[in-house]
C-alpha cells in the first residue's frame, strides 16, 4: 500500500511533467499562430537586405565572396545558379529538398517564404529546423546570370549558448523542484503519521497526547481540535468511570437498606412503631430507585437521534402551576416561600418533556435551598420572540468551577453543593434539561453565587 508521502511526490511529479509538456505545446502553438508569421517577415526583410548590399557593392566583389563574408556573421545560405548547381555558405542544411520549381520561380524573381509555410508539429518548434523549406528564398543577379538565393540565420551558432544555458535552467528546475517537494511533503505529512499514531493511542484507551498545535495553518487547527477532543473523551471516559461509580452507590445504597430493613421486619417482636419507621424507609428507597432509573430511561430516549417532539399548543403557566401544586409537600416540609408570575402564555411544544424540566428544575430550587428559603418562578412571553421562565432560589449557590460543567452528563454537581442524605442525586438532572430544551430550539442559562442562590433562565421558541 501506497504511503500518503509517495502518493503525494509522485502525483507532484507528474503534475511537474505533465505541466512541462502542456507548456511546451502551448508555446509552440503560441510560435505557430504569432512568431512564425513575424519571423518569416523579419528574415524576408535580411535576405532582402543581402541582396540589395551585394548590388550595391557594383561588382567590386564577387558574389561567391560577398557571400563568405555574410556566413560568417551566423547565416546559413544555399546557392542555385540556373543549370540546378547549388553552393552551401556556412553551415550546411541537414536537408536540402525543396519542391518542384520553387528554385525556377525564385530565379524568375518570386520571393520564397518557407518559414511562414513550414508544416506544423506538436513535438517540432520550426523556429529551430534545419532544414533548406525553412528558409527564405530570394532572386540574386550576377554576371548576367540569374540565382536563387535561400537564407535563414544559424540558430544553433547564434543562440547555441542560450539553448544549452536553458536547458540546462529547465533540468536544474525541474530537480530542485522535485527535491523540494520531497522534502516540504515530509514536512506536511509528518504532522498526519503523528496524528494517525496519535489516534491508535486513542483507540487502546491513551488519552494523553501531545501534539504540535502552534502551527498557523489547516495542519495546526487539525491538530488542535484533535487535541480537543482527545481532551473531550478523556473527560467523558472520567465522567463516565464516575457515573457508573455513582450509580452504582445509588443503587446500592437504597437496596442494602430495603435488604436490611427486610430482614429486620421479620422479627415478630418488633414494636409496630419501628416497624412503620422501617417500611417507611424500604418505600422511600424505592421512590429513589424508581427515579434513578426513570431519568436514566429518559437520557436513553432522549440521545436517540430519531427522537421526535410530540408538540402540541398548551399553557405553559398552567403546566408550571401543577408541578408546584405536585411538589407542595416537599417545600412546605422546608417552610419555603413561593412566590410566582406566571401569566397565561400558550407554547407550542412537547408538553410530557416540559413537565420534567419544570419538575427537575423546581426540585433542584427545593432541594438546595435552606428552610425558610425563597422560591421565584415567573416568565416572561415576547411573542413571536418566544418565552422566558426563570426559576431562582435563594439557596447554596454553585461555585464558580462548577458552572460550566453542570448540564455535562454525568457530572456529580452534589459535590460542590454539599449534599447529604435524602438530598444526594445521580447528576442527571439538568442534563435531562439541557437535552429537552435543546430539542426545542431553545436555550438555558445559569447565574449563581455560592451562598447567595442560584437564577436559571430558560428560553424557548414562540409558538
Amino acid at each position: 500500500m501506497k504511503s500518503l508521502y509517495l502518493r503525494i511526490v509522485l502525483t507532484t511529479f507528474a503534475i511537474m511533467v505533465i505541466s512541462s509538456l502542456l507548456a511546451f505545446f502551448a508555446s509552440n502553438l503560441y510560435y505557430q499562430v504569432v512568431l512564425k508569421p513575424y519571423n518569416d517577415k523579419k528574415n524576408t526583410r535580411i535576405a532582402l537586405d543581402v541582396v540589395q548590399g551585394f548590388h550595391g557593392q557594383h561588382g567590386e566583389v564577387s558574389l561567391d565572396s560577398y557571400l563568405k563574408g555574410i556566413a560568417g556573421l551566423s547565416y546559413q545560405m544555399y546557392l542555385v545558379d540556373e543549370r540546378g548547381k547549388a553552393t552551401s555558405y556556412g553551415k550546411p542544411f541537414r536537408k536540402t529538398e525543396l519542391a518542384p520549381g520553387i528554385v525556377d520561380s525564385v530565379q524568375k524573381g518570386q520571393v520564397y517564404h518557407g518559414m511562414a509555410h513550414y508544416p506544423f508539429g506538436l513535438f517540432v518548434t520550426g523556429f529551430f529546423e534545419n532544414e533548406l523549406q525553412n528558409s527564405i528564398g530570394v532572386p540574386v543577379e550576377y554576371g548576367g546570370s540569374r540565382y536563387a538565393l535561400f537564407i535563414r540565420p544559424d540558430v544553433e551558432n547564434q543562440f547555441g549558448e542560450m539553448r544549452i544555458f536553458l536547458a540546462i535552467l529547465l533540468i536544474l528546475t525541474l530537480g530542485f523542484s522535485f527535491l523540494l517537494v520531497a522534502a516540504s511533503t515530509r514536512m506536511i505529512v509528518r504532522p498526519v503519521t503523528t496524528l494517525t499514531e496519535a489516534t491508535k493511542k486513542i483507540a487502546e484507551g491513551n488519552y494523553r497526547i501531545e501534539l504540535y498545535t502552534s502551527r498557523q495553518d489547516e495542519i495546526g487547527n487539525l491538530a488542535r481540535h484533535f487535541s480537543m477532543m482527545a481532551n473531550s473523551l478523556e473527560r467523558l471516559e472520567a465522567m463516565r468511570q464516575e457515573f457508573v461509580s455513582n450509580v452504582s452507590h445509588e443503587i446500592q445504597s437504597p437496596l442494602a437498606s430495603i435488604q436490611g430493613f427486610s430482614q429486620t421486619l421479620r422479627t415478630e417482636s418488633l414494636p409496630e412503631e419501628e416497624r412503620e419507621q422501617y417500611l417507611s424507609i424500604i418505600e422511600n428507597e424505592s421512590r429513589r430507585l424508581s427515579s434513578l432509573s426513570k431519568q436514566l430511561l429518559m437520557l436513553a430516549s432522549l440521545d436517540k437521534e430519531e427522537t421526535a417532539l410530540d408538540q402540541t399548543e398548551f399553557d405553559v403557566a398552567a403546566q408550571i402551576r401543577e408541578v408546584l401544586r405536585m411538589l407542595e409537600w416537599n417545600w412546605r416540609d422546608k417552610e419555603l416561600a413561593i412566590k410566582t408570575d406566571l401569566p397565561p402564555t400558550r407554547i407550542r411544544a412537547d408538553a410530557k418533556l416540559l413537565h420534567q424540566v419544570w419538575t427537575n428544575l423546581l426540585n433542584n430550587a427545593i432541594k438546595f435551598t435552606e428552610p425558610g428559603g425563597t422560591i421565584t418562578v415567573t416568565i416572561d412571553d415576547f411573542g413571536e420572540g418566544g418565552i422566558e421562565v426563570k426559576v431562582r432560589d435563594t439557596g447554596v449557590g454553585i461555585p464558580g468551577e462548577d458552572l460550566p460543567h453542570i448540564f455535562e452528563r454525568f457530572y456529580k454537581a452534589d459535590k460542590s453543593r454539599s449534599r447529604k442524605g435524602k438530598e444526594s442525586g445521580s447528576g442527571l438532572g439538568l442534563s435531562v434539561v439541557k437535552k429537552v430544551v435543546d430539542l426545542h430550539g431553545g436555550t438555558i442559562s445559569v447565574e449563581s453565587e455560592p451562598g447567595a442562590g442560584t437564577g436559571i433562565r430558560v428560553w424557548l421558541p414562540g409558538k
